[in-house]
């Protein structure tokens, strides 16, 4: 699996493994360890180095950093760094923190040492958890597609493999992985659907649940990407630029399919320095279509409002105005977004 993931990633010269030192992780490491010992992927040169995040989360975390950085140098890779993080609050939860903080320390390790991609050795089961998640929460398409096998320079090698797998190559490998505790803590929801759910619903469903919700999830990244392509095409078409405001045709995004629609006004919002609106914010702001007259604003996450100004009011009033609502005739029979603070320099 490995083999075939750096050979899609163009067989990079050097390669960075993102090791916890949990068994997902140092098996992915001892497998990459081989080809570095080789020094080739299919006749193609290839270093391997490794890169181990403290987040200082839990006590002892230092130990455990420097427990893993060490197996990963007898494994025979170079250089190995350990990198100590600060997980600020988000907004976005624990979790999420801890993951912006990591990939942030992955990608500046792998500028320092000249890696061109990271591997990272999330499995089967953890894009399994990932699709049942997403379900939960309601989400949409994009998700439920699930962690990517290549996204940028990261790699996720392991995506086709079970956890016992891993478990066992490093028991044949002869090392002693660290289990995070923090895996087994009902407190949060990956840990419930790891350790309760995903097993119940083999208990009740049969064999081949993960397998089945793995499936799914690169059925659905086809999918995903044809409708981001589509509308990323249809947002460069439409998307007008006024200072700081965007706008797009009403009569044109009526037009589209609901799909294609939604993901526009998303892709409008970040435009203006807003965030991924909830599927409740779109439903708001897309029903501005539907206002008899100038309707908004609906205000989206990160600080951006959404506002449609019809001309038939706005020359009833003699272009006065109300609330906010810029004056300018060119707007009307646009949705105008609006970011409510300037952006910073």
């Amino acid at each position: 699996m490995l083999q075939d993931a750096l050979a899609d990633a163009g067989y990079p010269a050097r390669v960075l493994v993102a090791c916890s030192g949990g068994p997902d992780s140092l098996a992915l490491a001892a497998v990459a360890a081989y080809f570095a010992r080789r020094g080739h992927v299919d006749g193609h040169p290839v270093a391997v180095g490794a890169v181990v995040v403290d987040h200082q989360l839990q006590p002892g975390s230092a130990g455990v950093a420097a427990a893993a950085a060490t197996a990963l140098r007898e494994l025979g890779l170079a250089p190995v760094q350990v990198r100590v993080v600060d997980v600020a609050p988000t907004g976005m939860g624990p979790e999420a923190a801890a993951r912006d903080a990591r990939h942030a320390a992955l990608e500046a390790c792998a500028d320092d040492t000249g890696a061109s991609a990271i591997l990272l050795g999330h499995t089967l089961d953890d894009q399994a958890e990932q699709v049942l998640l997403g379900l939960a929460r309601g989400s949409g398409t994009r998700s439920l597609a699930g962690m990517r096998p290549v996204r940028g320079r990261l790699l996720r090698p392991f995506l086709g493999l079970r956890r016992a797998e891993t478990l066992e190559i490093c028991s044949v490998e002869g090392l002693d992985p660290w289990h995070d505790p923090s895996n087994e803590d009902p407190s949060f929801a990956r840990s419930r659907t790891r350790v309760q759910v995903l097993p119940m619903l083999e208990e009740k469903l049969g064999p081949g649940v993960a397998e089945s919700l793995a499936r799914t999830a690169s059925i659905l990244q086809l999918d995903a990407d044809y409708l981001e392509d589509v509308a990323s095409d249809t947002f460069d078409r439409l998307q007008e630029r006024t200072g700081t405001e965007l706008s797009l045709p009403e009569a044109a995004l009526r037009d589209l399919a609901p799909a294609i629609r939604f993901r526009v006004i998303a892709k409008a919002a970040a435009a203006v320095g807003g965030q991924q609106p909830s599927y409740q914010r779109l439903l708001a702001a897309e029903a501005l279509l539907r206002r008899q007259g100038s309707a908004g604003p609906v205000e989206l996450p990160g600080g951006v409002s959404v506002y449609r100004l019809s001309l038939a009011q706005l020359t009833e009033a003699g272009q006065s105005g109300a609330g906010g609502v810029p004056r300018e005739g060119a707007r009307c029979g646009k949705l105008v977004f609006r970011p409510q603070k300037p952006p910073q320099n």
